[in-house]
């Protein structure tokens, strides 16, 4: 992986299972579709520098269960997580109403900077369980943006996540955000150069510790569970 970014941002993707969480990760970090995944174990990760403003932003994006079994692990990811996907399925509006659950989790267990963006999935099938007016209705509510996206067609899938490092980085240059604070999510690139961890740090984030040059050790891999 590339060292050639400003800032690098990490993400949460959460919903219930098989709403296409992990199809909407590969299409935006490989732009591919597959009909026949299975459902996500843990987390899964993934990772795509896109470009903003001039500036280049590495997403690290971290695809997680929906399943109530994986809670304990998937939890530990929503710290130090500075944007996140709510993801429901159009097709089943039990993945809707569930939405409410996970907005709660994760206002209960990530930093109050976190910023959060509502998805419709699986927009491209001809019958909806759920209409757009209500989800509206319900992200006006909460103060969400909403995107209709499909992970099979690509509909909004670049957008959804670009939006979020958009108000990110808007964040970033009005000072809303302290760059300081290591619990956000957030990692400056100095010259192709991360900035050191002072001793006092070296103990607060494990996030420090995932290797980002598409490569892991296996302490890293044995590390990943509890990692922020």
């Amino acid at each position: 992986m590339s060292n050639d970014y400003n800032y690098m941002f990490k993400y949460i993707v959460v919903g219930d299972t098989n709403v296409g969480k992990s199809c909407l990760l590969l299409q935006f970090t490989e732009n591919k579709f597959c009909d026949h995944t299975e459902s996500t174990v843990g987390v899964e990760f993934g990772y795509k520098t896109i470009k903003i403003n001039d500036q280049q932003i590495k997403l690290q994006i971290w695809d997680t269960a929906g399943q109530d079994s994986f809670k304990s692990i998937t939890r530990s990811y929503y710290r130090g997580a500075i944007g996140g996907l709510l993801v429901f399925d159009f097709s089943r509006r039990s993945t809707f109403e569930d939405i409410k659950k996970w907005l709660k989790e994760i206002k209960t267990f990530s930093c109050d900077k976190i910023e959060l963006v509502l998805v419709g999935n699986k927009s491209d099938i001809p019958k909806k369980d759920v209409t757009i007016e209500e989800v509206e209705e319900y992200a006006q509510q909460e103060k969400l943006d909403f995107y209709e996206t499909s992970a099979k067609t690509g509909k909004n899938v670049d957008v959804v996540f670009e939006s979020v490092a958009n108000k990110i980085l808007r964040k970033i240059e009005t000072k809303q955000i302290n760059l300081d604070d290591q619990m956000l999510g957030i990692k400056v690139n100095f010259n192709g150069k991360m900035r050191k961890k002072s001793k006092s740090q070296s103990n607060q984030s494990p996030y420090y510790n995932i290797t980002l040059n598409g490569k892991q050790s296996d302490q890293e891999k044995n590390e990943k569970k509890s990692c922020c």
